[in-house]
Order: structure tokens, then C-alpha cells, then sequence
């Protein structure tokens, strides 16, 4: 922007200042030349009653010295003698006598007048008055050259001016834009102090009102995150009280299980709504939680899904890669993006549908596939869409794993299974590989 200003300023200032020094310029010089011209004239005047009195040479001689050099003023007598030396063409000369005009009469060498001088007895003298080219065009130079720094002055101190005023704007316009910058990342106690141009204040002004209204609704929003977890403590002690009335039977263990598991996760979710915003911001970032080895948190996972598989009589196939398979995520944050895809399958596909677990490890990246002999996805896009349901749920389980995936350098991809269903496949970048790219 400074520049822009800078170079606004200098076009408009030299067409204002060639607008005026043109004609300024060719008006010193006609002033320059007018002058010499009319002394000239006047020295030619000054002789004519001198030659109508005498026309002696050693008088008209003695008259042009006392009035200027006889180089630069010449008489031609009636007799055709001079006294000087001419400078004016033989034609010109010979115009003024025979048709007794004033003539002006440029040359090659300078300027020169001829005024014709009619005496007694019909007889013509001529009186010449030569300038040389030189003085024509004396102190013209100096003068354009004057002319010429006082216009370099006037663009330089007007792209001065400009540039100080576009460091200030683009002072301002720049803070603003750090604020932004550092509010998008998570800074919530970013502020800017308005400066600049009044619409540039105005604009800081609402920024800080943005980023005050963005606190504010981020902290009610937590809040009501921890009010709803708490409120679901209340069926899960239930939960736990049916578990009781059941007695020491696997199904009553296996409630057990998943209540103290759900108990965990709310736990979880309290914590993380009841902590400073700031802090939240710092420990979300993702690729800070301990690396966990993707295969053994799918195996972890299978065993409890494999309980509710042979309920519904369905078959299932896992491949597991023997290698290890560390990716720099938190190991809840993944065992929720396996739970979320094979949780699919179960609510998605009728009960007896077969699915398979595939964990495969890659030169950069580890691969979690799941496939189902399900009717499949009809509209992939869709179903990653944030809060857009295809099967009649929330529409958060794939836009989480997709999220997930983003975090660890990833990508989830949605298409036709071999089984016929759907296959959802997350990849994770290696941890080491992350490691080494971020250094």
C-alpha cells in the first residue's frame, strides 16, 4: 500500500508540475528573448535622428559607438557604405530600402532588425541591430535548471508526505491483520489498539468487540457442554443401580463396563469445558497427546465390540500389521475414531451384516479401513458434511474420524467395498515421520 500511495503521489505531482513547467518554460524563454530584442530595437530608434541631421561616416560612427559595438549595430548609408559589419541577408537589406519596411529577420547566427531611415531627397539609410544566438537564450538554462529543482522538490516531498501517511495506514492495516491472524489460531487475548485513519480505527474497535463476543460465547458454550455431561450422570447411575439387580452375570458385568466407561468420558468432557479457555487452546492442539501404536488400540477396541457382534450374528475379519504403527494422537481421541466407524456398521447395516477391521503400515502413513456387506454409502459427500445424517442419526461420527484424521495429517475417504457395503478408509501420518517433518 505505501508503495501504491508513494507512486499515486508521484503521477499526480510531475502532471502538475509538467503541466506548469512547460509553459513556464517557454515563457522564460520568449521573456528572455523579447528583452534582448527591444534593447536592441531601442539602440536602432536612438539613431534614426542622428542620421537625419548628419550622414558623415566619422559622425554615424562616433553616434554607434557611444550606443553599442559596431558589430551589433550597423548603418548602411544612402551612398551603400556601411559603418560595421552587416549581419542581415543582401535580400532583407535590400527589402528594407527599396520598400522602406521594418523588417525582423532570424539567421543562422542570431537576430537581426533592420529600420529603414528616409532623409531628404528621397535617399534611404538602413540602421541594423544584430543579437547574437547567445544572448537570445542568455540565462534561460540557468533558469529551467532553477525551475527543474524546485519541481524535483515539490515530487519529492510529496511522495515523502504520501509515504508517511501510507506507513501509518499500512501500520495499522497490519496489526489488524496479526490480531486476526493470531485470533483464527487461538489466541483469544489478542487485541488491537485502533490507530490510523478513522475507518481503520473503527475497524480495530470492532475487532476487539468480535474477539470480546467470541469469549463470551465460547465460555457459555463450555458451560453448557458441562451442564448437559453432568446431567447425564443421573440415567447413568441408574444404569449402574439395573446392574446391580442383575447380579453377577456377564451381562451385568459387560453394563458395568460400558457405564464406567461412559462415567470416564463425561468425566472427560467436564474437564475439558471446565478449563481456561487459553489452556484448552494450548492442549487441544493436535499432535501433542502421547503416541499410541494404531493396532493395538483397533485390537483393544475389537474385544469390546466383539461381544455385540455375536449377539447380532455377525461375522467378522481383522488384518492387523505386526509392525508398529505409533501415530502422535491421544489414545481416547483414537480409540473414538475406531468406535465411531465400527459403531457405524452396527447402526447402519442390518444385524447379521459381516465386516472387516484392516490396519495396514505404509513407508509414510498407517491405514484403518473398515468394510461392511452393508447397502453402502449412496452419497459419500454428504455423509462427511457436518451434522447432515444419511441413515437417521447425529451425522457427527464420520465429521469427528474426518476431523481426527485432519489432525494427524491425514485424510478420510468414503467408497465401495469389496463385501458390496461401504468402506471407510482414515489414514494417519507415522509419528516419527510427523517429527521429523516439523523439525
Amino acid at each position: 500500500m505505501r508503495r501504491a500511495l508513494a507512486g499515486i503521489a508521484l503521477a499526480v505531482t510531475s502532471m502538475v508540475a509538467l503541466s506548469f513547467l512547460i509553459p513556464l518554460a517557454l515563457l522564460v524563454r520568449e521573456q528572455a528573448r523579447d528583452r534582448v530584442t527591444t534593447a536592441a530595437e531601442q539602440r536602432a530608434s536612438a539613431l534614426s535622428p542622428v542620421l537625419a541631421l548628419t550622414t558623415r561616416r566619422a559622425d554615424v560612427q562616433q553616434a554607434v559607438a557611444e550606443l553599442g559595438s559596431s558589430d551589433q549595430l550597423v548603418v548602411r548609408l544612402p551612398d551603400g557604405g556601411f559603418v560595421g559589419t552587416p549581419h542581415a541577408p543582401e535580400g532583407a537589406l535590400d527589402r528594407a530600402v527599396r520598400g522602406r519596411e521594418t523588417l525582423a529577420v532570424d539567421t543562422d547566427d542570431g537576430w537581426v532588425y533592420l529600420q529603414p531611415v528616409v532623409l531628404r531627397g528621397d535617399r534611404v539609410a538602413v540602421v541594423e541591430a544584430y543579437v547574437p544566438a547567445a544572448d537570445l537564450t542568455r540565462g534561460v538554462a540557468a533558469s529551467w535548471g532553477v525551475m527543474a529543482l524546485l519541481a524535483l522538490g515539490l515530487v519529492g516531498g510529496s511522495v515523502l508526505v504520501a509515504d508517511r501517511l501510507g506507513a501509518r495506514v499500512v501500520r495499522s492495516s497490519r496489526g489488524l491483520k496479526r490480531a486476526s491472524l493470531a485470533l483464527g489460531s487461538g489466541d483469544l487475548d489478542v487485541r488491537v489498539e485502533p490507530d490510523g485513519p478513522p475507518e481503520l480505527q473503527e475497524a480495530g474497535v470492532a475487532f476487539n468487540s468480535m474477539a470480546d463476543r467470541v469469549v463470551d460465547l465460547l465460555a457459555v458454550e463450555r458451560e453448557l457442554v458441562a451442564d448437559l455431561s453432568h446431567r447425564l450422570r443421573t440415567p447413568l447411575t441408574a444404569l449402574y443401580l439395573e446392574a446391580d439387580r442383575m447380579g453377577a452375570t456377564p451381562s451385568a458385568r459387560r453394563v458395568t463396563e460400558a457405564a464406567g466407561q461412559l462415567e470416564g468420558e463425561l468425566d472427560a468432557i467436564i474437564a475439558a469445558a471446565r478449563t481456561p479457555l487459553a489452556a484448552a487452546q494450548l492442549g487441544g492442539a493436535a499432535g501433542t497427546g502421547k503416541p499410541c501404536d494404531v493396532a493395538e488400540v483397533v485390537a483393544m477396541r475389537l474385544e469390546f465390540w466383539s461381544v455385540l457382534a455375536g449377539q447380532q450374528g455377525r461375522a467378522y475379519q481383522r488384518s492387523l500389521t505386526p509392525r508398529p504403527a505409533p501415530v502422535a494422537f491421544p489414545e481416547d481421541d483414537l480409540a473414538a475414531v475406531v468406535d465411531a466407524l465400527i459403531g457405524n456398521v452396527f447402526r447402519h447395516t442390518p444385524q447379521g451384516t459381516a465386516f472387516t477391521v484392516l490396519v495396514e503400515r505404509q513407508e509414510r502413513y498407517v491405514f484403518l479401513t473398515v468394510d461392511d456387506a452393508g447397502p453402502g454409502v449412496a452419497d459419500p459427500e454428504a455423509a462427511l458434511t457436518r451434522g447432515v445424517s444419511v441413515g437417521g442419526s447425529t451425522g457427527l461420527g464420520l465429521d469427528i474420524v474426518a476431523r481426527a484424521a485432519r489432525a494427524a495429517d491425514g485424510e478420510l475417504t468414503i467408497t465401495r467395498a469389496p463385501m458390496g457395503g461401504a468402506r471407510v478408509r482414515v489414514s494417519f501420518v507415522l509419528a516419527g515421520v510427523r517429527e521429523g517433518a516439523q523439525r
